[in-house]
């Protein structure tokens, strides 16, 4: 029999997963979902397929449920126009969201100093701005068809620092990437690591760039994005549980 976390260990494991609540047959399905995991998960991350089919009011629900959010719209344009969209999500309050690092050092600057700006106007906390860097369903040889002539890691890397450098408080990033991006940006920059899988295969799975909940916690991630292997699970509290175990376990042998 598997050990079992002691509760505080169990809590501590908790807020480091993230469920990816890319539910599409109507809100109150997605509601339910929120209510069967928010004792198991600790943040709903919303997604382009979710806010656009119900909008804020999914946010606004979530965070009446007692739940935190992750605002994953990936936002991406000129940097007025990023600025402004972030400044909305400081009023939905949002825990985190997400921007392309690629959109550029301007761009996570002027977005920087907006939501600052924003929270402290409101007087609330101010959310985590994550940069994306690479998105895990890409690799090398993508990359190389996009005139790309640096590797995944490279890229990666650069995008890292220069969201860093921007201020950003840290960045989505393949698990196969935390050990490189916390050597070069710090224990203090913030990675969130997506495209997390377990021993079961996902059918149609897109991603590419993956690696298992406690590996990806024992190298530094401090967030995991957990879809479909819990939402596809025969029960998915289990399935959330087993993964809390498995972040456990990474946490313990990150102290060793």
């Amino acid at each position: 029999m598997k050990n079992i976390p002691n509760e505080n260990l169990r809590e501590t494991a908790r807020d480091h997963l993230i469920f990816a609540l890319d539910i599409g047959n109507g809100i109150d399905e997605a509601l339910f979902w929120v209510a069967r995991l928010k004792d198991h998960v600790g943040l709903f991350k919303v997604g382009k397929e979710s806010f656009t089919l119900y909008g804020p009011e999914i946010v606004k629900h979530i965070i009446q449920y007692g739940g935190k959010v992750f605002l994953d719209l990936k936002f991406h344009d000129i940097p007025n126009t990023v600025a402004r969209a972030a400044e909305g999500a400081v009023k939905m309050g949002v825990s985190m969201f997400n921007i392309h690092a690629l959109g550029g050092k301007k761009m996570m600057e002027e977005t920087v100093a907006s939501v600052r700006q924003k929270a402290e106007a409101m007087g609330k906390p101010m959310p985590i701005i994550l940069a994306v860097t690479v998105l895990t369903s890409l690799n090398d040889d993508d990359l190389k068809t996009f005139g790309f002539t640096r590797t995944t890691g490279e890229v990666v890397l650069t995008l890292s620092r220069m969201a860093q450098d921007a201020g950003v408080t840290g960045v989505v990033a393949s698990a196969l990437d935390v050990l490189a991006i916390r050597e070069a940006c710090g224990q203090d920059f913030v990675i969130v690591a997506p495209g997390i899988r377990g021993v079961s295969k996902i059918q149609g799975d897109d991603q590419k760039r993956t690696l298992a909940p406690g590996e990806a916690i024992r190298k530094g991630a401090d967030y995991l994005v957990v879809g479909r292997p819990i939402r596809a699970a025969d029960d998915p509290v289990f399935a959330a549980e087993e993964i809390l175990r498995e972040i456990s376990e990474g946490l313990l042998m990150r102290e060793c």
